[in-house]
């Protein structure tokens, strides 16, 4: 047994060793974790070799500690695998995945109950064990791993979504073999044979167990990180704790699926947890993660890799005929899954088809690994096993790794070329030539402005900048047209919807909004970033509609403070409207410069225009829903406004004394001297004012012009008559031909009276219904409101007391009934179409109740 400062100094030559298979895999043009999986087979064999040869003993040493290095399958369970699936969910961005979730699913749970049968049935008759240990092998090499197919994708540059599912079937499949591997085993070794619905009910409870512990360990986690924003070490450190928690946890101590919790805490986090980390910290955790990820990797396959001489020893010619065997029941299962069974999802419309090249890589890229082997090992180390069963398991399940290494792995890339996915669609390779076009051009301007400033001489600047104008002009040979109108403007709603999260996030960053309301905004932005690019234009105008709407929150905080009268609920609704409105109209701003500056340059001003057109509608309606909250709340709306431009003014005075530090002007001590000072008034203006929607009768009546020169007995009695109403956004208050019951007023809000073709507005201090009260006729308008209202309610019989018992009060309400009648009169008359009066446009007249 190695002791500990040998240990480290394996690991520390064995990270030399993968450092330099890096360059060496690149000017091979082999993948990474091929070649270092080959590396380690051959360190492994070597040592081996130099052991037992007594040709020399030099070498016994470390020979001696390659071959007992103590890895074992728990070390790859429980110290690797959580890394691996943690980080690989974490980068994944979910909202692609969930547009793939039948196909990777199908691939990731179908597939391998599919190869763990076929492989089982196809191995019993030839294997000499069980059918119960070949179905357990069948669950060790079901499992893919993605590393080296990725890396191949991406130095070829294939297609985004052959990446997607390859990713998420990977991440998923695990889970799934590994159930079934656990399952099995615990068949295998059960002293009473157990029911087969026994053991697929605590497959079941495996797999929503692991999903559970995932979904809160990820929210527990999510829900420190504000604790320590900021501070991106702690920040990193709370990520590192995560998939160990949830992993052990489940394994050791609830008996669920360790993997599935992993990958759902990956995925939840990676969701989440860029509304709680500021940007730059975030790209921070992910480089640690990546690099992290790289040394779990590359230590897992070459120890893996190590161990293959071992778990080989006693191959023979049965044996290699029993791997082809395997080889080729693996490949037809795949295969009756890819072929057979995914066009039935595209064909039942429940995912978009896989096109037949796809499905050849994806058959053929299906490679092995670390938790192939591991599982096989964990099987050698099993005492309840017979030696001919682990012996079984171990040179079958290592002779398929190596045979996708070497044969599938090393093919795998000119599959690829043949098939032709490593080229660009014609829509990508016009735009690319768009794109380098437009680069070469700042690139030669910037050179021959490099060259009037230092001096350089013409002719040497010409020489240098000749090469990019010959680029230019070659790639100038593409013509707007070979992009569609229609797919230019897709592309540009695309890169919008992109940039648009981007500003989300630095409003993050800048604390000038509640992280909450940042959240959400974050998520409808995913939402218009998925609407873009699923159906263009008209999909991400509906859902720009939608994210100014009303969902269901809102409505259920309106029924909630009419019939109970809980009246925070929906001030914090309220609340919400106001940040989100306030911070979206600011981002659409710094959108409509994005399109005529960048987007115009890569796209053509004419496309520019139209994406300025949509946002020009999208700014109007995010403005008009802001001025009928500034209308109903125009004390609160100044104080959100003041708060804005607090914090904005914080992250600037904390970006200027940052940038002091920089150029030398102030020392570290002074620096934190002033940051503290920043901190200090950072609680005050990130704290949100209160909204306070409660109603107050006396108070609100002497709001109204119309009750201004009444006495404290009589504003006693109109309060005792009033019934308070809250109205929501679009609920119709009155309509046209019904028998007029009662009247209203405003106390806060705006509603929108439609008479004919003629449409007016009134809002606070304003009121309605009181013509049919005075002619006892039914209404002649319809009335709904704009925004919430804060309305005061009068009925019928209490109105015709009023007026009796209030002479001036019935002669004011009468005068304005008159002004409206007459007004409503020469309207009718001109016919001049339709009138809409904006807020801002309006005038109370003297009686204290008709804008016009």
């Amino acid at each position: 047994m190695a002791d500990l400062p040998s240990v480290l100094i394996i690991i520390a030559v064995l990270f030399c060793v993968t450092a330099l298979v890096q360059p060496l895999a690149q000017r091979l043009r082999l993948s990474y974790t091929v070649l270092l999986a080959l590396v380690g087979v051959l360190i492994g064999a070597g040592s081996a070799f130099l052991l037992a040869t007594p040709l020399t003993n030099l070498f016994n040493v470390p020979a001696e500690l390659i071959l007992g290095f103590p890895v074992t399958s728990q070390v790859f369970l429980f110290v690797f695998l959580p890394v691996l699936l943690f980080q690989a969910s974490l980068t994944l961005d979910v909202r692609r995945i969930a547009e793939e979730a039948a196909p990777i699913l199908l691939m990731a749970v179908v597939a391998v109950v599919v190869t763990t049968a076929v492989v089982g049935f196809a191995l019993e008759p030839f294997a000499g064990v069980p059918l119960a240990v070949c179905l357990m092998l069948g669950a060790i090499v079901a499992t893919t791993d993605p590393a080296a197919v990725v890396a191949i994708f991406r130095d070829l540059g294939a297609p985004a979504r052959l990446s997607r599912l390859v990713e998420g079937e990977s991440l998923l499949n695990d889970a799934t073999a590994i159930a079934i591997f656990t399952a099995l085993l615990a068949f295998i070794t059960a002293a009473d044979e157990p029911e087969v619905g026994e053991t697929l009910a605590g497959f079941g409870r495996s797999f929503g167990g692991g999903l559970l512990v995932g979904l809160v360990s990820a929210r527990g986690i999510a829900a420190l990180l504000p604790l320590v924003r900021d501070i991106r070490t702690a920040e990193v450190t709370l990520t590192v704790a995560l998939p160990y928690l949830a992993y052990i946890v489940s394994e050791r101590y609830l008996g669920v699926s360790g993997v599935t919790a992993c990958v759902t805490a990956g995925l939840l986090l990676g969701a989440i947890g860029r509304t709680r980390v500021s940007p730059r910290n975030w790209r921070f955790l992910e480089e640690i993660w990546e690099q992290i990820a790289f040394w779990a990797g590359s230590l897992v396959f070459i120890l893996a890799a190590i161990l293959v001489p071992r778990l080989l020893t006693g191959l023979g010619w049965r044996e290699v005929g029993l791997v082809a065997l395997l080889v080729l029941a693996c490949l037809v299962a795949r295969a009756l899954v890819l072929f057979l069974l995914l066009p039935l999802l595209s064909w039942l419309r429940l995912g978009q088809a896989v096109s037949t090249p796809y499905k050849v890589v994806i058959l053929w890229g299906g490679l092995r690994g670390a938790v192939t082997l591991a599982l096989a090992l964990a099987v050698t180390e099993n005492p309840v096993f017979p030696p001919e069963v682990q012996r079984f398991v171990a040179i079958l399940a290592t002779g398929y790794v190596l045979f996708t290494l070497l044969v599938n792995g090393t093919t795998l890339r000119p599959l690829i070329r043949l098939l032709g996915l490593d080229r660009l669609s014609p829509l990508d390779q016009a735009l690319r030539r768009r794109v380098v076009a437009l680069s070469l051009v700042a690139v030669r301007d910037a050179v021959e402005r490099a060259a009037t400033a230092y001096h350089i001489p013409p002719e040497v600047a010409a020489e240098v900048a000749r090469p990019y104008a010959d680029r230019i002009a070659a790639a100038g040979d593409d013509r707007e047209e070979a992009i569609a109108d229609r797919d230019r403007l897709n592309i540009a709603l695309v890169a919008l919807a992109g940039r648009e999260r981007e500003a989300l996030l630095e409003h993050f960053h800048r604390k000038t909004a509640s992280p909450h309301v940042l959240e959400a905004m974050l998520q409808q932005s995913d939402r218009l970033v998925e609407a873009a690019r699923r159906g263009g234009r008209s999909e991400y105008n509906r859902e720009a509609r939608h994210w100014l709407g009303f969902g269901p929150a809102f409505v259920l905080a309106t029924a909630l403070h009419r019939h109970l009268r809980v009246e925070r609920m929906l001030a914090n609704r309220l609340a919400d409207r106001f940040e989100t409105l306030l911070v979206s109209r600011i981002v659409l701003e710094d959108l409509r410069h994005f399109a005529a500056g960048r987007l115009a340059t890569v796209l053509g001003e004419r496309l520019a225009g139209l994406v300025g057109g949509i946002l020009t509608h999208r700014i109007d309606a995010t403005n008009r829903a802001l001025e009928a909250l500034w209308l109903q709340y125009p004390h609160y709306a100044r104080a959100m406004q003041r708060r804005f431009l607090r914090q904005y003014a914080l992250r600037l005075e904390e970006a200027e004394h940052t940038t002091l530090l920089n150029d030398g002007l102030i020392g570290q001590e002074l620096y934190h001297n002033l940051l503290n000072d920043v901190a200090a008034e950072v609680p005050a203006a990130t704290a949100r004012p209160r909204l306070d929607i409660r109603l107050d009768g006396r108070t609100l009546i002497e709001q109204f012009p119309l009750f201004s020169n009444l006495s404290e007995a009589q504003v006693a009695q109109v309060a005792a008559l009033l019934s308070p109403r809250f109205a929501r956004p679009g609920e119709r208050l009155m309509a046209r031909g019904e028998r007029a019951d009662g009247m209203f007023f405003i106390a806060s809000g705006a509603v929108e009276i439609a008479t004919g073709d003629q449409r007016v507005r009134l809002g606070r201090g304003d009121f309605f219904g009181e013509m049919g009260l005075l002619g006892r006729r039914r209404r002649a308008a319809d009335v709904t409101a704009l925004v919430h209202c804060h309305l005061l309610e009068l009925g019928a019989t209490d109105f015709r007391a009023l007026l009796k018992g209030n002479p001036e009060l019935a002669l004011r309400i009468r005068t304005v009934a008159e002004d409206r009648r007459r007004m409503n009169q020469a309207d009718a008359a001109r016919r001049a179409g339709p009138t809409t009066v904006p807020p801002d446009r309006a005038v109370t007249t003297e009686q204290g109740g008709f804008r016009t």
